[in-house]
């Protein structure tokens, strides 16, 4: 069956070759188009397209109007004719249909959207993290909508121009505890930051969480510098122990043993820390950072908690697999010192708020306190998971003294 189209006098590369198209996708298999075009150039363009195209094309003149222009005849042809027929879908737009999101995305859907239509003979990508059941939740495209509603501007969120002054040992354990929370930030940045860039795109909530997660981290970095920087120009100490610690967080090459040991017990342990600073902060701008961060945590921890609840309900070995990791990183780090002494002097020195002999052991106190409750609040989250109540307390026990 035989169709046509007039270009009249459109010029091919100026929209007629969109006509063209139109018309050729509605030709049944083994159809002819004959074209119409009043453009001298339109042979020469045709025969370049069609050859690009998978096309046959065959020139020919015909009357039409009383008129002879140049007119060419496009045949379909070869399985490229059409790109969109024979293409592959990459499941549903929609996470929540049914079967939308692949157990495992092969390569070649490569950056497609989800929901694409992929084209045959796509280069083969490689991406590391391609199967659902170790980075999926059904909770991400949930989270996502409310990590980037929870966005806030460190400019204006923070009250900076607020009038205090500390004495200086205050100030100096501030500071102090600002250099130690900002390389635990760092590498809640960066370990995310790496297992991105090998994620599937298919998996895309994921990867825009992982990618808001580092913009929070980035921003806690921004807010911490700021504030230990505010009336000092030299920071606090680092330690090799505290270092150490971060270190095996950064070697871990497993998505699943990463984040658990990262989110739900590092990020756990340290959304306790961030509160207690809250509470303990001696002006409002500490007050006020350690909030906004303390929100962000939770919502990292919230998606480790629920990715990982996933993972073992599909592979129960998965909680000895995460049971030995918390061992193996006990291990590399039993001959290091912990946390930071400076960092637990100046914890016990914010919550004293001086150098009074009961308002110091009144601060040792707190910092006790608050290492119970650390302990208490991991616990609850391994029995969250699913581990008994025994193992939840040795794995605890076993977590870092560095608190991330």
């Amino acid at each position: 069956m035989q169709h046509s189209v007039d270009l009249l006098d459109l010029p091919f590369e100026q929209g007629g070759h969109l006509l063209l198209k139109h018309h050729l996708r509605k030709l049944p298999a083994g159809g002819e188009l004959v074209v119409y075009g009043g453009a001298v150039e339109l042979p020469i363009h045709l025969r370049v397209w069609c050859r690009m195209q998978g096309h046959q094309w065959q020139p020919q003149r015909k009357t039409r109007d009383n008129q002879t222009p140049q007119v060419g005849s496009v045949i379909r042809g070869g399985p490229c004719a059409n790109r969109w027929k024979g293409a592959e879908r990459t499941g549903a737009v929609d996470p929540r249909a049914e079967h939308a999101v692949a157990e495992h995305p092969p390569g070649k859907w490569g950056l497609a959207a989800r929901g694409a239509q992929v084209e045959a003979g796509m280069p083969d990508f490689s991406f590391g993290l391609d199967q659902k059941m170790v980075v999926w939740t059904e909770e991400a495209p949930r989270f996502y909508a409310q990590a980037a509603a929870a966005q806030w501007d460190p400019e204006t969120a923070i009250p900076w121009d607020s009038e205090f002054a500390l004495p200086d040992e205050v100030e100096d354990a501030v500071v102090q505890i600002m250099t130690y929370l900002i390389e635990n930030e760092t590498v809640a940045l960066m370990v995310p930051a790496r297992f991105l860039s090998t994620l599937h795109p298919h998996f895309r909530e994921i990867m825009q969480l992982l990618a808001i997660q580092a913009a929070d981290e980035a921003r806690h970095i921004e807010v911490f510098t700021r504030r230990a920087s505010l009336k000092r120009e030299v920071l606090g100490l680092s330690t090799v122990g505290g270092q150490m610690s971060l270190k095996t967080l950064l070697d871990e090459p497993d998505f699943a043993l990463a984040f658990f040991l990262l989110s739900v017990l590092g990020e756990g342990t340290f959304l306790s820390l961030l509160w207690f600073i809250h509470s303990h902060a001696p002006e409002p701008v500490t007050r006020k950072m350690t909030q906004l961060a303390a929100q962000d945590e939770a919502r990292h921890v919230a998606f480790g908690m629920a990715h990982l609840s996933r993972h073992i309900q599909l592979d129960p070995g998965m909680i000895s697999r995460l049971a030995n990791a918390v061992h193996m990183r006990h291990a590399a780090l039993q001959h290091t010192a912990g946390l930071n002494e400076e960092v637990f002097d100046a914890l016990v020195l914010l919550a004293a708020g001086c150098w009074e002999h009961k308002a110091l052991s009144k601060g040792y106190q707190a910092v006790m306190a608050l290492q119970e409750e650390m302990d208490t609040l991991r616990q609850r989250r391994l029995l969250k998971l699913g581990f008994s109540q025994e193992l939840a307390e040795e794995l605890s026990a076993l977590h870092t003294r560095n608190f991330m």
